[in-house]
């Protein structure tokens, strides 16, 4: 039987490039890992599926989901709700899965709070001036926007050291074994594996017994 799944939420600046880097990572261990799908009350984009981008529900019915706690986080952004259902994240390490939860500090640490085991990673580039250049080198934002994302990045700063571990992504392929190599790590954690450390004790004395 599989060990169960890792809850694990990464976190970081706009420009971090921590959505390339879950893509990167989920296809390179697809067996290994699933990414968190989100409950949302907004409208499916041209393309969008339900229960592959997200699970779209009614206003109520996301209402009926807060109200039986049945989401794991949620946060409501320009009239409409965003949240984590319960029961799929459950499932997927229940599976053997390791789950990641992409979300922002506030999302992070109420998931922290409310399923202490979780694993908190934070992305950042190397350096505040590249983490500039890249908003830049997009060429998608007006100076303004980036403007505001430089202003929201001082502020997410104050949370980093909140996280369990810093990645810093300076070169994606490097940044990708890094990462999965952490969580590797921390399935090996001893508060991770208490039953097997019982289990072993247990059949140590018992061996110990047959022999004397």
């Amino acid at each position: 039987m599989k060990d169960r799944g890792i809850l694990i939420v990464v976190s970081g600046f706009s420009g971090s490039g921590k959505g390339t880097l879950m893509k990167e990572l989920l296809a390179r261990y697809p067996d290994t890992y699933a990414l968190s799908i989100s409950a949302t009350t907004r409208s499916p984009r041209e393309g969008e599926e339900d229960g592959r981008e997200y699970f779209f529900v009614t206003k109520e019915e996301f209402e009926k989901m807060i109200a039986k706690g049945d989401l794991i986080e949620y946060a409501k952004y320009v009239e409409n709700y965003y949240g984590t259902p319960k029961n799929y994240v459950e499932q997927k390490l229940e599976e053997g899965k390791d789950v990641i939860l992409e979300i922002e500090i506030q999302g992070a640490l109420k998931v922290k709070k409310a399923f202490p085991d979780t694993l908190l990673l934070f992305v950042t580039p190397p350096s505040a001036t590249e983490l500039k250049s890249r908003l830049v080198g997009r060429g998608t934002e007006t100076m303004d926007v980036i403007e505001s994302r430089m202003n929201r990045a001082c502020e997410e700063a104050e949370g980093m050291d909140s996280y369990d571990y810093l990645v810093v992504n300076d070169d994606l392929d490097a940044c990708v074994e890094e990462m999965h190599s952490i969580i590797r790590s921390e399935h090996r954690k001893s508060s991770r594996n208490r039953a097997f450390m019982e289990s072993m004790k247990e059949e140590l004395i018992r061996l110990k017994q047959s022999e004397e």
